[in-house]
């Protein structure tokens, strides 16, 4: 009797995964160009689906062409995913917002070792002044990385070779007084800025930070110089929107990475996806 009842139990929940299959899992991804693509591969890495491999960085759910699980897509804002959650069996959640929804830990993480690096951007005929070299090196500080140890994996310094905070080829002095302005997303990013600030400080140099909620406004305030700098978003982006756009905007310090992740929603575990936490 105990062996049927097993068979039963057994019987009872692979129909039910394959109903689930066949009904389609359903996955709240990124809607913009390089987060989409950037969704889709972290889900080929674990071989749930496989996307064109011509596709690259940029792959939409068009380009995609083995679905074995039958997943139905459900493309949202970056910044929104989070609230989708409950209407889905999960999604895939850029690690800064993730941090301000304050959601618990990812089922799944992409490798850290990736292109998406946290990058703070200047214009162009801006990136080699002293401006833009004394806050790099700040940003580039042990201080900095040091503070990445506290969010335990959600995002992470690829600093390799940290600075004092200083750069010796620059003329602090000459910035006294002088007003860095960056514009900067929650969170890590301004927060690394307060660092960056105390730092400059130091050499009574300012560091005034208008923090936001979209990944427009960023470049549009650097392009249009009523800000300085801005740190927000990772390099790929920041190609696409300069592709895009015909701006202008390079990087002066590649800070960190925050892996993108598999959050869950309706479903608690990842055995819908008939994977092994």
């Amino acid at each position: 009797m105990k062996k049927i009842i097993a068979l039963l139990v057994a019987l009872v929940l692979t129909l039910s995964l394959t109903a689930a299959f066949a009904d389609g899992i359903k996955i709240a991804v990124p809607n913009d160009a390089t987060n989409e693509g950037r969704a889709l591969l972290l889900l080929q890495a674990y071989g749930l689906l496989k996307v064109d491999e011509n596709a690259g960085i940029t792959a939409t759910v068009k380009d995609i062409t083995e679905n074995p699980l039958n997943i139905e897509f459900v493309e949202v804002e970056a910044a929104l995913v989070p609230n989708a959650l409950p209407d889905v069996d999960y999604a895939i959640i850029n690690g800064n917002y993730a941090l301000a929804a304050e959601l618990p830990a990812a089922l799944l993480y992409e490798n850290a070792e990736s292109p998406y690096v946290n990058v703070i951007s200047v214009n162009e005929a801006d990136k080699d002044s002293d401006k833009a070299k004394a806050l790099a090196a700040a940003a580039l500080s042990q201080k900095v990385v040091d503070y990445f140890a506290s969010y335990e994996g959600q995002a992470i310094s690829v600093v390799e070779n940290p600075t004092d905070g200083f750069d010796a080829t620059v003329d602090y002095d000459a910035l006294k007084g002088e007003t860095i302005k960056v514009v900067a997303t929650l969170d890590p990013h301004s927060f690394v800025l307060a660092i960056v600030k105390d730092i400059l400080a130091e050499k009574e140099i300012n560091v005034e930070v208008t923090v936001v909620d979209d990944y427009v406004t960023p470049n549009t305030a650097v392009n249009d110089g009523d800000a300085f700098a801005n740190f927000f978003a990772h390099q790929p982006y920041q190609d696409d929107f300069n592709a895009n756009n015909g701006t202008n905007l390079v990087t002066i310090a590649g800070v960190h990475v925050e892996p993108m992740g598999l959050y869950a929603g309706q479903q608690a575990d990842l055995a819908a996806l008939g994977l092994a936490e």
